[in-house]
């Protein structure tokens, strides 16, 4: 019995709704989502095993002009999760033209030669006619390998990118456990949650310059006790992430903890700091203590 694998990547614009899919396709929620861009700041690997079949999704942060240490980490992860693939998937918004992020991507493909799934997403919002214009306004431009219309958020042929995905699998054996749907830990998961949440509850401005660190995470009968610090720029920002008579600290716990013991499949006891690092997505240490090392990308690890 011969067995296929293959690693995608998954790449495009922020707020394109890439962590979205990447969910759908491993069919659990592995990456957090939000209406607010620049979400993801990691690459996160999901997994998905379909018989004898495993693909090895790369979900990458957005791909835009970096302001500061953390947005070059981020723009760099994205480039270099894309030299690792054997597929790419480029995931782009129905009815929206083609901007230099897109334009740069095809390039990068033309270049590379490296087999491309073009996605248009959120085809929900838009008619059949937008999406033919999409389909013809990225094919003036590259012949990608399949076009696929879909809604990530209803669930729409998103197994139609599964099927073209498979077609760029080598014979190979398994690379993690049938079992395995990501390579994160636990804890990095937790973080990730509390800042999703924080993310959906705090003003435009705030959630671009909060991190989220574990200070804690221990089982106790059969109770997990989590202490985890929400780390901001600013004082003004501090008093708003807390709110009032610790308010919207409170929302922010309540809301993550549910999501948390539906992952962790037992009851959690999460408690909420928020700590003031100044310009921290500037500092190559901080940058490191919070998961995001530069050295990795410039290393090629």
């Amino acid at each position: 019995m011969s067995f296929k694998s293959g690693f995608v990547s998954i790449v495009g614009r922020p707020n394109v709704g890439k962590s979205t899919l990447m969910n759908h396709l491993i069919g659990q929620k592995i990456a957090i989502t939000s209406n607010k861009p620049q979400t993801t700041r990691n690459r996160i690997i999901g997994i998905h095993t379909r018989g004898n079949d495993q693909y090895v999704f790369f979900d990458t942060p957005g791909i835009h002009k970096p302001q500061n240490r953390l947005g070059d980490y981020m723009v760099k992860t994205a480039n270099a999760t894309m030299q690792d693939a054997d597929a790419i998937v480029m995931v782009t918004e129905c009815g929206k033209e083609p901007t230099h992020v897109e334009k740069g991507i095809i390039e990068y493909v033309k270049n590379s030669k490296i087999p491309a799934i073009l996605v248009l997403n959120k085809t929900d919002l838009c008619d059949a006619n937008k999406v033919a214009e999409s389909i013809l306004m990225y094919s003036s431009l590259y012949d990608f390998d399949a076009y696929i219309p879909l809604s990530a958020k209803k669930r729409d042929h998103v197994d139609d990118v599964l099927d073209e995905c498979s077609k760029y699998l080598e014979e190979s054996e398994f690379f993690f456990p049938e079992d395995m749907i990501t390579d994160q830990p636990e804890r990095q998961i937790v973080a990730e949650i509390i800042r999703e949440k924080a993310l959906h509850s705090l003003n435009e401005e705030i959630p671009h310059g909060i991190a989220v660190a574990i200070d804690r995470m221990k089982m106790e009968k059969k109770v997990m006790h989590i202490d985890a610090t929400i780390i901001c720029e600013r004082d003004s920002h501090k008093g708003i992430i807390i709110g009032k008579q610790g308010s919207m600290l409170k929302k922010i716990g309540s809301t993550a903890r549910y999501e948390i013991e539906k992952m962790l499949d037992m009851q959690a006891n999460l408690k909420l700091w928020v700590k003031v690092k100044k310009d921290w997505r500037d500092s190559d240490i901080l940058l490191k203590n919070f998961g995001y090392n530069p050295k990795d990308i410039e290393m090629g690890e």
